[in-house]
């Protein structure tokens, strides 16, 4: 797809006619009281589905967040019962034409608003990446779609990302995927399942490839393995007593296709949370299909470290080794 400079600066002057059309959207996951001072919240959201989403709820929810920090400088937020699912919106301030989307993760049962989302879009946007972080519905909270709810999420968001790529001054084929724990389940599920038909489309946007230009899952779920797999978010998935089918159906290291696309692994070999054989049999599916796969075991880092708790240990250099290998499979 042919994407030149000046179709990046006319993105970025129609991006400043935005603003008021996100304001009509679903407002970002918000706690009460005031967030801590320094960095500036997001307020551009992207609701999924106009119509609301494509499945229906056994019943009521209403989507609430948790503060769970003690620190008041410093915020660590999650939310549950998500109903309208969303992407929000970080700009760079000198767009580099790639977008991440990021899944955070909080084991099928809430999802991170900070640690595993708002840090890492910030991150990337300081260097030149706009990031949209996704908040999915949880496939153990009733919905008629089960355990393809949160994959229906990610790939109409990958789909409204490329669909508005001009608002977003990016290359519509340069739209990666990464995800943590649970959200590293997601999108691993994205990367090998995108062309899984898992809803009905609903305009334009739904003719186009949900296949991520590249996928990084970080200490990641992936088996639905007993023997490996992380427990809860085995069972909300699949539910208490799921058959072997279903589970080979949910395990990404089972599905990989042929063109699926190159990925970068990131592990602690300590992690007491999600076994690292989960990143280790993701990685020999994909050598197994000889898809491009960069892989980093560290002794040390333990599971959700994230940015925060990577600090003073050698799995910090992990975002660096991402961007490093960005580089070589063209996202930037």
């Amino acid at each position: 797809m042919d994407f030149d400079r000046r179709t990046l600066i006319a993105g970025s002057i129609a991006a400043a006619g935005l603003a008021a059309r996100a304001t009509a959207q679903t407002p970002p996951p918000q706690a009460a009281g005031a967030p801590p001072p320094g960095l500036p919240q997001p307020t551009e959201t992207i609701d999924l589905w106009p119509k609301g989403p494509p499945a229906t709820l056994k019943a009521p929810l209403t989507e609430t967040v948790v503060e769970r920090s003690t620190d008041a400088l410093v915020t660590d937020r999650a939310v549950h019962a998500v109903t309208q699912p969303r992407l929000v919106v970080f700009r760079p301030d000198r767009p580099n034409g790639a977008a991440v989307m990021i899944t955070p993760g909080g084991g099928y049962t809430r999802i991170v608003v900070d640690k595993e989302g708002y840090e890492i879009a910030r991150w990337l946007t300081a260097r030149g990446f706009t990031a949209f972080v996704l908040f999915y519905r949880l496939p153990g909270e009733g919905w008629s779609s089960g355990p393809d709810t949160a994959l229906a999420d990610a790939q109409r968001a990958v789909r409204l990302i490329r669909h508005r790529a001009r608002d977003f001054a990016i290359d519509p084929e340069r739209v990666a995927a990464m995800g943590f724990s649970a959200g590293g389940h997601l999108c691993a599920d994205l990367s090998t399942r995108f062309v899984a038909k898992v809803y009905d489309p609903v305009d334009a946007a739904d003719r186009l490839s949900a296949r991520p230009h590249c996928a990084a899952p970080i200490y990641p779920v992936v088996s639905m393995d007993p023997a490996i797999a992380h427990g809860g978010s085995r069972s909300l998935l699949l539910g208490p007593a799921p058959t072997p089918q279903l589970e080979a159906a949910h395990s990404p290291d089972r599905t990989v296709p042929a063109d699926a696309p190159p990925h970068f692994l990131v592990h602690a070999e300590d992690d007491d949370v999600v076994p690292a054989e989960n990143t280790v049999r993701l990685r020999a599916a994909l050598k197994a299909r000889g898809i491009p796969v960069e892989t980093h075991l560290f002794a040390d880092g333990g599971h959700g470290f994230g940015l925060r708790r990577a600090i003073g240990k050698p799995v910090e250099a992990w975002p660096d080794l991402w961007r490093a290998w960005a580089r070589t499979v063209g996202l930037g």
